[in-house]
């Protein structure tokens, strides 16, 4: 495989002349890997839950006294346990009980969960639970919750969550729990008149967001005081939801977050958190509960998704309208999914100029799985479906798909969204740039496709980080900062956009894990946000430790005013040399003291949905694929995408978080699928549930750089690692259909695809 690289490995920095200092990706990690799975405290118990077989049922009864008499169970919780409090939690929507309570919506929902001295005596107890269900309707697929007369998954009005921010919450309609929408322009009078219309509907499968760590948490309930050791994206939001949930102040709930083995929002919010905690509670211990792969499956996945488009053009191939109806399965509970559907309806449209725009976006309950975050929601569920019916009209019109896109896309400034943050990128650079990388113009041989999509995420979420940046006494930093490092490399970026503002090699400064006892509060860690607001508040956070030694270093050398330079850790003024223990020495009266910074960053405005985003993320890929018609077989060939990032603080972490953005894309778009059967999961193990491989990947992956400072983050920074993952799958799906091959239904396995070149019916191919 070969993979191109710049050759230049750091960007502008704030010096002039001067580049970011050298680190290796990933080396900060290097000997401080650790993870809950792994860990024990004192006194720890071996949690182990009991799920249930059903997708809806009414528990009748409960019987955990053979449970409770195996030795070494301490435990064993249920519903009735929670009664002291209000049981239900849900950020979006405070839906979801903590254990089941009379009813249970999905298979593989809590219904009980024991704590023992050992796992095998804890795996015993769970065979000796006898529960008594009733069997009730099942609500399996989005056609299913959208029915006239389709059982309720849920009744009752909707309670908020803490953290959906997403203005007042809709009434209930039937199975919906939200809609987002929004319509502008005269867009029945332009489909009317349009000489071109181009009409379908697509499926996205629910997938799951393999990470190599599964959900894990340790939970210690002691003097009223809560501390979590857990794999969780959020730390300060679940700790939020523990402290509401359980009823306790903020200050005693501690959340400790060391390494995660992957996250990709699968641990995005509260996740096994409360179950955990509960549990504990009841055991007087802290007690460990480390999920399964298949129980991480049923713990969350990817919403999927039914869309209905259509898109109206002239002959001369410019786009006039688009209209949208998009349907999200979030499962049996809410957790990200009025987020999604927001998000969602917002990359409907595409980033291109319309005289009309008419978007409706539902988000649905079924008796499934709850559906959550997952790498570029929103975009990757939609964006394929609107770039294959822009391709149509090119085909149409007689017109390359790139020059389709150079004519309509929109330009830096131009209006995104309603009242929203204007276009901050260049897209038509940006695909002329991915096209010349994949070799768009060169001779095709037969069965080869060749695809490109471009498409707008909106990256940030809610713009609240703070950091604080401490110079010790010896000259080392410590950067405190309340992001999760999750292999990313966010810890290595910190440590040089600190060393960067501080003069410093990057080697010696340190960045912690989260622990919200001590670290600073920071929103979350997603939406391509890390480096962009908490890497600004690092930043900021180095700025007032630099002015501290500025403001020493002019009591040093009086008459030097503006004049003095800090370079290698040092203060320089005409050839004489002042190291950092030095001025911090001359600030305290001797060798010990510390310099602290603190930086934030805050919205600008109200900080409302619809004022933002933070930035908008680019969303582009080109592939490069060979269909065998024969077989039905799709082998990528090559693929491009753009990392459009403003300012590269760190190229190699962004060429790799391309490359694995490529690389779930593929899986995405050619392999992965949950596939349920009246609720049930039928592929819940990696046996059944393909993800791909080394030998699934291209032979040649290109990530294309592209640097014009125009992103909000430091040194002109914004986020990347999303975009790619949306930008390849739709550029999969353009290039078999370039190769002659109708797509409509994703992932595009041999079956589907070898039925739609033989003109089979569909209906046969799922799964």
């Amino acid at each position: 495989m070969t993979i191109r690289t710049p050759e230049r490995i750091v960007g502008e920095g704030a010096q002039v002349g001067r580049s970011m200092p050298r680190v290796d990706a990933g080396e900060k990690l290097r000997g401080e890997a650790r993870y809950v799975g792994d860990m024990s405290v004192p006194g720890m118990l071996h949690g182990k839950v009991l799920r249930s077989p059903f997708p809806h049922a009414r528990i009748i009864s409960i019987d955990v006294s053979a449970a409770l008499a195996l030795p070494g169970v301490v435990a064993v919780l249920t519903g009735e346990d929670t009664l002291d409090i209000d049981p239900y939690w849900g950020h979006a929507i405070k839906d979801r009980p903590i254990v089941a309570i009379g009813e249970v919506r999905f298979v593989g929902e809590p219904v009980a969960a024991v704590a023992a001295e050992d796992e095998a005596t804890a795996e015993a107890a769970l065979a000796e639970i006898v529960v008594e269900y009733e069997e009730l309707p099942v609500v399996g697929t989005l056609d299913d919750a959208l029915a006239a007369d389709a059982p309720l998954v849920h009744d009752g009005p909707i309670r908020p969550g803490l953290f959906h921010g997403l203005g007042t919450l809709p009434d209930r309609d039937g199975n919906i729990c939200y809609r987002y929408g929004f319509e502008r322009g005269s867009v029945d009078e332009v489909f009317e008149q349009a000489e071109i219309v181009v009409e379908g509907e697509y499926t996205f499968p629910g997938v799951y967001q393999y990470a190599m760590e599964t959900h894990s948490v340790i939970a210690q309930w002691e003097g009223g005081e809560v501390t979590l050791w857990a794999t969780c994206q959020h730390p300060f939001l679940v700790r939020a939801e523990i402290a509401a949930l359980f009823d306790l102040p903020l200050g005693r709930v501690r959340i400790i977050v060391p390494y995660l083995g992957g996250g990709f929002g699968s641990k995005s919010y509260t996740k096994m958190e409360p179950i955990t905690v509960a549990l504990a509670r009841k055991a007087g211990r802290p007690v460990r509960i480390v999920n399964r792969v298949d129980e991480s499956m049923v713990t969350t996945r990817r919403h999927g998704a039914k869309t209905w488009m259509r898109t109206a053009a002239d002959r001369s191939g410019r786009l006039l309208a688009r209209e949208a109806r998009v349907w999200f399965d979030t499962g049996a509970y809410a957790d990200n999914g009025p987020r999604v559907t927001a998000t969602g309806a917002d990359s409907a449209p595409g980033p291109y100029r319309w005289s009309g725009v008419r978007v409706e976006a539902s988000c649905v309950h079924t008796h499934t799985a709850p559906s959550g975050s997952y790498r570029a929601f929103g975009a990757s569920h939609v964006q394929w479906a609107g770039e294959l019916q822009v391709d149509e009209v090119a085909r149409r019109a007689g017109i390359d798909p790139v020059e389709i896109r150079r004519l309509n896309l929109l330009t830096p400034g131009e209006q995104v969204r309603p009242g929203g943050k204007p276009l901050d990128a260049d897209l038509i650079g940006d695909i002329r740039k991915v096209a010349d990388a994949l070799g768009w113009d060169e001779p095709r041989e037969p069965g080869i496709g060749r695809g490109i999509s471009v498409g707008l995420l909106a990256a940030g979420a809610h713009p609240v980080s703070s950091a604080i940046v401490r110079l010790e006494a010896d000259g080392e930093a410590i950067v405190l900062v309340g992001s999760t490092e999750m292999g990313q490399g966010q810890r290595t970026a910190f440590a040089q956009i600190a060393a960067e503002v501080l003069a410093m090699p990057a080697e010696r400064i340190r960045c912690q894990g989260t622990d919200t006892r001590f670290t600073p509060y920071d929103r979350s860690t997603g939406a391509s946000r890390s480096t962009t607001l908490a890497g600004l508040a690092v930043q900021r956070a180095a700025a007032e430790v630099r002015a501290d030694l500025m403001e020493i270093a002019g009591k040093v050398w009086p008459d030097a005013g503006d004049a003095v330079e800090l370079r290698d850790g040092a203060a320089w003024w005409k050839g004489e040399r002042r190291s950092y223990p030095e001025l911090i020495a001359r600030r305290f009266g001797l060798s010990g003291g510390q310099l602290i910074g603190e930086g934030g960053v805050h919205p600008e405005g109200t900080g409302s949905y619809a004022e933002g985003p933070v930035f908008w993320e680019v969303c582009i890929g080109a592939a490069e694929v060979h269909v065998d018609r024969e077989t039905g077989v799709v082998s990528v060939r090559r693929t491009a995408t753009v990392a459009d990032v403003g300012t590269a603080i760190n190229p190699l972490l962004v060429e790799r978080q391309d490359e694995g953005a490529t690389m779930q894309g593929i899986g995405n778009a050619l392999l992965e699928e949950m596939v349920y059967r009246e609720g049930m999961l039928l592929n819940d193990s990696l046996l059944d549930y393909r993800i791909p491989t080394i030998e699934d990947l291209p032979p040649e992956q290109v990530c294309v750089i592209v640097e014009n400072a125009d992103g909000p983050g430091p040194f002109g920074a914004k986020g990347c690692g999303e975009g790619a993952f949306a930008g390849i799958i739709a550029a999969i799906a353009t290039a078999v259909a370039d190769a002659g091959v109708r797509v409509d239904e994703l992932p595009l396995t041999p079956e589907r695809v070898w039925r739609s070149s033989q003109g089979q019916p569909k209906e046969d191919a799922k799964g």
